[in-house]
């Protein structure tokens, strides 16, 4: 099965996961994926992320985070899609919900949040936001 947005797709995955309240979820690995999840991880969004490999695939193993019952992550959203690009540079990088949320942006020096690209002065292709 091909995907045609793989990144819509994990979106999608921990969206309805935490809808359900699971404590995890799995999704076909790359390194893309793996890169946003170490992010969430870094940021405090999610518990923990780890690649399991079987039957010679890869898996993305998220641990998801609740605080009270609730989710911590209250949106995730795709921002740029495969059928509309959007791009910014690092003066236009949008601030998320005051500095409260993150966007995750594909820069030439890899991937990293709004912040980390305005410190290093880097623009590029803003993959979603969280909050």
């Amino acid at each position: 099965m091909s995907l045609s947005d793989p990144i819509g797709d994990m979106i999608a995955r921990v969206k309805n996961a935490q809808a359900r309240n699971h404590k995890k979820v799995e999704l076909p690995s790359s390194n893309f994926k793996s890169k946003i999840a170490d992010i969430l991880k870094n940021e405090g969004f999610i518990k923990d992320c780890k690649v399991i490999s079987e039957n010679n695939k890869n898996i993305l193993l998220l641990e998801l985070k609740y605080h009270s019952g609730n989710p911590v992550i209250s949106a995730f959203e795709r921002v740029s899609k495969p059928g509309r690009r959007i791009f910014s540079s690092a003066d236009g990088l949008p601030k998320i919900n005051n500095g409260l949320g993150i966007a995750i942006v594909s820069t030439p020096k890899g991937v990293m949040t709004d912040v980390d690209a305005r410190k290093q002065r880097v623009g590029g292709e803003i993959i979603c936001k969280v909050f």
